[in-house]
C-alpha cells in the first residue's frame, strides 16, 4: 500500500524512531540503476513524470494550533514512533495524495526526542531533525535554508537520492512543538515550485 511509505516516514522525520517503511520502490526513495541523465523527469522504467494537477483546500486545525492548505481527501492518522528510550510516542499527521506517486503531509508533535536531546537549543534540534531525515529516508541534502516563520526558527530543505526521488521540506521550532511539512515527488519533473511554494506558505501557526 503506497501510502505506507510516507505515512511512516513522517513518523521518522518527526520524532527520529526506529520504523521500518513500506514499498519505498514505488515512489523512488529507493537506490535505482537509472542514469543520472534520466533521473530529472523519468523513473527507473521510462514512465516520464509530470507535476500533479492539485485541487487545493483549507485546512483549519485550530485544536491543533495550525491553518494549511492541502490538496483534496485528506487524511489523518497517528503513528507510534520509539523514543530513545525504546518506548513509543505518537506523532499526529495529516497527509494528502494528488496523485499515486505525490504526498503532501504535516506532521507535528510536543517534546519530541530529537527536541530533548539537544536540549531544547532550537538550531540544534533543526539540525538534527534534518540530518536524522537525510538519513533514514537515504537521501542526500540539496539544499538548504536557515529561516525564520513568525520570528520561529525554521529551516527547509530539500533532497534528492540516487533513484532520482525528491522532497522538500519545512521545519518550524515552536517552543516544545516541532512542525514538519514534507512534499514528495517521485522524480524532479513531477515537482512543480509553486505547488511546494503555495503548500509551505499556506501554513500558518495560531497562537492563544
Amino acid at each position: 500500500m503506497k501510502r505506507w511509505l510516507y505515512i511512516v516516514l513522517l513518523g521518522l522525520l518527526v520524532l527520529g524512531g526506529v520504523y521500518v517503511y513500506l514499498h519505498r520502490q514505488d515512489l523512488g526513495l529507493v537506490s535505482s540503476t537509472t542514469s543520472e541523465s534520466d533521473q530529472s523527469s523519468t523513473s527507473q522504467n521510462g514512465t516520464v513524470y509530470h507535476p500533479a494537477r492539485i485541487t487545493w483546500q483549507k485546512i483549519d486545525r485550530t485544536p491543533d494550533g495550525f491553518l494549511v492548505d492541502m490538496p483534496t481527501d485528506v487524511k489523518q492518522i497517528q503513528i507510534p514512533a520509539y523514543n530513545e528510550q525504546g518506548g513509543a510516542d505518537q506523532v499526529d499527521m495529516i497527509y494528502s495524495y494528488p496523485d499515486a506517486q505525490t504526498s503532501y503531509s504535516v506532521a507535528w508533535a510536543d517534546n519530541p526526542p530529537v527536541m530533548l536531546a539537544s536540549g531544547r537549543s532550537p538550531q540544534l534540534t533543526l539540525d538534527t531533525a534534518r540530518d536524522d531525515a537525510l538519513g533514514r529516508t537515504q537521501t542526500t541534502l540539496v539544499s538548504e535554508n536557515k529561516t525564520s516563520i513568525n520570528n520561529l526558527p525554521a529551516r527547509e530543505f530539500s533532497a534528492r537520492n540516487v533513484g532520482g526521488g525528491v522532497m522538500n521540506c519545512r521545519l518550524i521550532y515552536d517552543g516544545s512543538r516541532l512542525y514538519m511539512l514534507i512534499a514528495a515527488f517521485p522524480a524532479t519533473g513531477a515537482r512543480s515550485d509553486d505547488d511546494v511554494q503555495h503548500f509551505f506558505n499556506s501554513f500558518t501557526i495560531l497562537h492563544p
